[in-house]
């Protein structure tokens, strides 16, 4: 077993259906301008956390927020929490900037966010 201590929950990923719209709201709602700015994602750094815009739910099918846990090492935590009982919902897989990223879900079907920043 790997040591269970994560860097805690500091990416929140929300789907939206007017990117345009939510980005208005989060800009006032956070004070500023966001960092990343485009057409399929607009990101916000605010305090130590990110708050992520994802139109249309991206390509994982969004249909609530999803929680990013941050962890040292994804491949041993997702395993772990796959052996505990979760299930894949989307693989560990690059998305740019060294970052790796996973779901899962609960077993009462709530999805749990793994982010590993290299």
């Amino acid at each position: 077993m790997t040591d269970f201590s994560t860097q805690g929950i500091r990416t929140v990923l929300h789907p939206v259906s007017d990117l345009a719209r939510a980005k208005a709201v989060y800009t006032a709602l956070l004070g500023g301008p966001p960092q990343t700015d485009s057409p399929y994602y607009v990101g916000f750094d605010t305090g130590d956390q990110h708050i992520g815009l994802v139109p249309d739910g991206g390509p994982q099918g969004m249909t609530s927020p999803v929680a990013y846990w941050h962890v040292p090492d994804l491949e041993a935590r997702l395993a772990e929490v796959v052996a505990a009982g979760a299930t894949v919902k989307e693989a560990a897989h690059d998305v740019g900037g060294g970052r790796r990223v996973a779901t899962v879900t609960d077993t009462d079907g709530n999805v749990l966010g793994l982010i590993q920043d290299r």
